[in-house]
């Protein structure tokens, strides 16, 4: 028998599921972890959703499901076989987290992305999608290894508006307890960043410098980056933490680092406008 208290949460041992899974069960909810690889405890499931081994299981008695799990590749395909045992299952609500700008980029693990949204949105089943941008984490990830080679190679006009993990964590715990809301709006960071200003901060964090090289992005890709389809500039909600924040917690956690220039919350200035009234010119954000 199905719960409308119960919800699994795939990829639940990830960087958002670390966050969410406590939130949902201080709000009284069960809560089952569904991962790769399982867990400790009655509550932790193993399921392979490329192949969709063990998901009939995993959903017995589930009313909710907040989807998290995501990797470079094959989302389309996990998330078609989590659908259609969802809809055997009878589940309630389906929730995704989804990239902003996974219409827009013509990359091919963004396309997976947008087919994972149009397998969820077509199912019949009451849902919500919510687009986020780079987690800060990731963002981290990826200046820490340009930052290990000999120059700083900045993509001319790669713009980045990362997000806190828990901020994303709080707005999807709050969508996963509501009713089902289709697509909403985006979640971005409170900053949009130019890569060579977050280059600059991370290295100044870690006492290195690195000459700054210029290079571009080629192709659609290129093209969609400088123009800013990776970001959502209005009508997109703003996670509570920054940049410079997150690395000064950084700090704390490592000697190496340390204190970035501005370790506080810095409005975002107003963006620029062509005569058309199409934003340009700013400094931001992908999950």
């Amino acid at each position: 028998m199905t719960s409308s208290t119960s919800v699994l949460v795939t990829g639940g041992t990830g960087t958002l599921g670390r966050h969410v899974v406590p939130l949902l069960r201080e709000a009284g909810r069960e809560v089952r972890v569904l991962s790769r690889k399982g867990g400790d405890g009655p509550d932790h499931v193993s399921v392979d959703l490329l192949t969709g081994t063990g998901l009939d299981a995993a959903l017995d008695g589930i009313g909710t499901v907040l989807h998290l799990a995501g990797g470079p590749k094959g989302d389309d395909t996990a998330t078609g076989n989590l659908v259609r045992a969802a809809q055997a299952a009878g589940v309630r609500h389906l929730v995704y987290v989804s990239v902003i700008g996974a219409d827009r980029v013509p990359l091919a693990w963004l396309r997976s992305k947008l087919a994972a949204e149009q397998a969820i949105a077509g199912s019949g089943l009451p849902w919500t999608t919510l687009r986020a941008a780079q987690f800060h984490e990731l963002t981290l990830k990826m200046v820490e290894s340009m930052a290990k080679l000999p120059v700083f190679p900045v993509p001319g006009g790669l713009r980045l508006q990362p997000v806190d993990s828990r901020d994303v964590a709080a707005r999807l715990t709050d969508l996963t307890l509501g009713a089902p809301a289709g697509l909403v709006p985006d979640l971005a960071g409170p900053r949009v960043y130019g890569l060579g200003e977050l280059g600059r901060s991370h290295l100044q964090a870690r006492g290195k410098r690195r000459p700054m090289l210029p290079v571009r992005i080629p192709g659609k890709a290129g093209r969609a980056y400088r123009a800013g389809d990776n970001l959502t500039l209005t009508g997109a909600d703003t996670g509570k933490r920054t940049w410079e924040e997150f690395l000064g917690e950084q700090l704390a956690q490592a000697p190496s680092f340390r204190p970035p220039l501005s370790t506080r919350a810095t409005p975002t200035p107003a963006v620029p406008r062509s005569a058309g009234g199409r934003p340009r010119g700013r400094c931001g954000r992908p999950r």
